[in-house]
């Protein structure tokens, strides 16, 4: 592939291998102009200033192999000098890592950071993942986690392995188990939520959702783990679909919200838990059993944070 442009270089071409076909331009530039802001790539897209083939396309336009893409001149930081992040955040994230082969990096991400930058963030785990393995120029989010959500993160290190994982996803290949901390006494034959769920962007700009006939369909399994009394219940939840903040809204509408969920929880049970030491969100992503491209699967656990574990002792005390 050709190289990204570098600060000195005027147009450039870049070729589309086979393993890009089907993505976004835009996303795919991103990835290929490193150093080059988000702005500055939309800007270049809206004005037509990038062309395939020699032609206009749109920012949502799906690259087919053999593309020949033309970029302009543009002013870019020198290769590998991403912008700098926060030692402390490399360390800890290079910590968090439970697994990782040739194409695949899976980590126990700690609640309170982002999987990828923006909204005033300098950098969530993509970049520092990217700074952490420059020489993994395909690195990508497989899926994605909700900022206070911790626990089990995957992140491909190939585009075959994104492809890969991203088609066993939608096809329910991949076995994702959740715990969660809920408010009162959830019944054991309560094993399944199934409500369809519909996305709202209020007008702050924030992202709601709700149960709504005319959303799409979401199914959650879920499992007692533990009681606390009438007060609180461990339980064990799997999405069947992937909807966004699905098992949260799931567990509102089964009249259990999830301690510390400042969206959909119910403030006075977050409240007392925070009383206990709990201050975060508790859902944590335990479990994943993922399949392997040459046959057979990956089995992974990450343990819970210590903020987590002192908070579900108190609770037994």
């Amino acid at each position: 592939m050709t190289k990204p442009p570098s600060p000195s270089t005027g147009v450039q071409l870049l070729d589309v291998p086979a393993d890009y076909a089907g993505q976004r331009i835009d996303n795919f530039l991103r990835t290929q102009l490193k150093g080059a802001p988000k702005t500055l790539i939309y800007r270049i897209l809206r004005k037509g200033e990038v062309r395939v083939n020699k032609g206009r396309i749109k920012p949502d336009y799906r690259l087919q192999a053999g593309d020949q893409i033309r970029v302009p001149p543009l002013r870019l930081s020198e290769p590998g000098e991403p912008a700098p992040l926060a030692k402390g955040l490399l360390e800890r994230l290079e910590e968090s890592i439970v697994h990782e082969d040739k194409a695949l990096i899976v980590i126990n991400k700690p609640a309170g950071i982002a999987v990828h930058g923006g909204s005033g963030l300098t950098g969530g785990v993509i970049e520092v993942f990217r700074q952490l393995r420059p020489e993994a120029r395909d690195i990508e989010l497989v899926h994605r986690l909700d900022r206070d959500t911790s626990g089990l993160l995957m992140i491909a290190k190939k585009r075959s392995m994104l492809r890969f994982l991203h088609e066993a996803l939608r096809g329910d290949g991949v076995d994702k188990r959740y715990h969660a901390l809920v408010r009162g006494h959830w019944p054991a034959a309560k094993k399944k939520i199934n409500a369809p769920l519909l996305k709202n962007t209020l007008r702050s700009g924030e992202r709601m959702v709700e149960v709504n006939d005319e959303g799409k369909e979401a199914l959650t399994e879920f499992r007692v783990l533990r009681r606390y009394g009438e007060f609180a219940t461990l339980v064990e939840a799997r999405p069947v679909t992937g909807r966004t903040h699905q098992i949260r809204v799931h567990a509102r509408h089964a009249g259990h919200a999830i301690a510390g969920d400042p969206k959909y929880g119910d403030e006075d049970f977050s409240q007392e838990i925070r009383e206990l030491g709990g201050k975060r969100l508790f859902l944590h992503s335990a479990s994943l059993v993922i399949p392997l491209p040459e046959g057979g699967e990956l089995r992974l656990e990450a343990p819970v944070d210590g903020t987590w574990s002192q908070t579900l002792e108190r609770l037994d005390a």
